[in-house]
């Protein structure tokens, strides 16, 4: 049976009941089928309490409460409770940065033999901070009810991507994401690029810190350009390089809450907000000429002036919405469907709600439900836990969801180069990749006990699973399984093998 899930057979013919007249009159008779494949594109994967959300409120009005979601989302006081409890929910990121640097200096105070040791309890303390931002990432992504937003916050994690492993950008890790990604996932592009730059995480993880007036360093205007905005053949030059290295100078972190003494004529300049700090004595006061605009010298401002010409360039229109596209509709996406997309982003001012109103909308994303979107690991694990849990009490130990993926070659935050984790098929799909996921498929359905742990002592009595195929016959969701599959899973001796079949089948591996 293993064999199963190391070939890839044709997904299901899976539609969505659009938000166009012209891609509705595509839309099969199988209303519930059209459902269940628009929910498994927009969340981390059906459950069958929103199967019944969808059901009841219709494609299209649940279609708009994910893109504008109209109030904080909730999630299970059980799960709330436990984020609650976590270190990065007591205290804050400034706080946990004083103390970091009041171990550090406490440390160098220690006889040589003790102070390694102290050295590396102040670097575990910005890794155990960074371990509880991973939890919570798993527990939100099971179980928010803004799945949209959740998945899009993980979309622009990757985009602007960090390494929790450099430096202490552990530390600041937790305010990265609920500061400058979240709150923007699916608002004005500009805003969340403007949030990224004046985030310390990014700017440790990039060298910024270390970019000042006479001492230029581009990797973080590289990468700014290459990856984050323009994109690869974006019409920037290696001069623009050099100038937006120099409009990025001062821009660094906090080292302590009183601002830094500078100069009087330049004390106006000094913006300090939270841990992000932009020194003037520490920029490049000339002016900058950065794709063909003279930018005046204007301390912090000179950022943000440059930021807007990023945002609203069309090959950072074209960049995104390409980026967009392959996420949910999947390789290569149709130069049609960005060309709408690129117009919509430009229009809206980088309204990325409206970007994905317009690609929802399309022919061209109700065809790919028809063929489906490979999964990566975290789409893999999350759509698992989700189907096979969702029914159940919320788990109370995540650890083993984050294993999963880090066995799959995909740890949350732990990208070690700024492009951020892979979304094509061929990156995910070997047969070295398929095998392990059959072993995550078995870890799956086998893991109640351990999900279901609480202060390291097992659950006397873990909820049991039921047969998943048969728990969702009728609603849509496994209505393109194969006749191959099927039989595979009925001749299961067992509902647990039952249920590993139905997770490490070729259907299962798109979405």
């Amino acid at each position: 049976m293993k064999l199963l899930c190391l070939r890839l057979l044709r997904a299901t013919p899976l539609l969505l009941l659009p938000l166009a007249a012209t891609a509705l009159a595509q839309a099969e008779p199988d209303k519930r089928t059209g459902e269940a494949a628009l929910l498994n594109r927009v969340t981390w994967g059906a459950t069958p309490a929103e199967l019944a959300r969808i059901q009841k409120m219709g494609p299209e009005r649940y279609l708009q409460a994910q893109l504008r979601p109209a109030a904080e989302g909730k999630l299970p006081p059980a799960v709330q409770e436990r984020i609650d409890a976590l270190s990065i929910s007591q205290r804050s990121d400034e706080d946990a940065r004083a103390t970091q640097l009041d171990m550090r200096a406490a440390a160098k105070k220690l006889p040589p033999d003790e102070q390694q040791k102290a050295m590396r309890e102040a670097r575990q303390f910005s890794l155990q901070r960074a371990a509880e931002v991973n939890q919570r990432a798993v527990w939100r992504a099971l179980y928010s009810d803004r799945q949209l937003q959740d998945q899009m916050t993980w979309f622009w994690m990757n985009h602007f991507n960090i390494d929790l492993q450099k430096g202490d950008v552990g530390i600041f890790l937790s305010q990265y994401e609920d500061q400058a990604i979240r709150p923007h996932a699916l608002g004005k592009f500009g805003d969340l690029l403007k949030a990224t730059m004046r985030a310390p995480a990014m700017l440790i993880y990039l060298d910024n810190a270390q970019n000042v007036a006479g001492k230029i360093n581009e990797n973080y205007a590289r990468e700014l350009m290459e990856l984050h905005t323009l994109g690869v053949g974006g019409g920037y030059t290696q001069a623009d390089v050099q100038e937006l290295a120099r409009i990025l100078t001062g821009m660094g972190v906090a080292a302590k809450p009183e601002p830094p003494k500078v100069r009087p004529q330049w004390r106006a300049q000094v913006v300090q907000e939270g841990l992000f700090l932009f020194n003037p004595a520490r920029h490049d006061q000339g002016d900058k000429t950065f794709l063909g605009h003279r930018i005046a010298a204007a301390g912090i401002r000179e950022v943000d002036e440059a930021a807007d010409l990023l945002a609203r360039s069309p090959a950072t229109a074209r960049h995104v919405s390409g980026k967009l596209a392959a996420y949910f509709v999947g390789d290569n996406p149709p130069a049609t469907l960005v060309g709408k997309m690129s117009k919509t982003f430009l229009a809206a001012d980088g309204d990325i709600a409206a970007t994905l109103r317009t690609l929802f909308a399309s022919p061209e994303f109700a065809a790919s439900l028809k063929t489906g979107v490979f999964k990566d690991p975290v789409h893999y694990v999350y759509s698992s836990l989700r189907l096979a849990y969702g029914d159940m009490p919320p788990i109370l130990n995540p650890q083993p969801g984050l294993g999963m993926l880090k066995q799959l070659g995909q740890p949350l935050n732990q990208r070690l180069t700024p492009d951020g984790y892979p979304m094509g098929k061929a990156d995910w799909s070997g047969s070295g990749q398929m095998a392990v996921r059959f072993e995550v498929a078995g870890a799956v359905v086998g893991a109640a006990k351990a999900l279901y742990q609480e202060d390291g002592a097992a659950p006397a009595n873990p909820p049991r699973l039921p047969n998943l195929l048969k728990a969702n016959e009728g609603n849509g969701l496994f209505a393109g399984l194969s006749p191959a599959t099927r039989e595979a899973i009925a001749q299961a001796g067992s509902s647990r093998d039952a249920n590993l079949y139905l997770l490490a089948s070729p259907e299962f591996m798109r979405r």
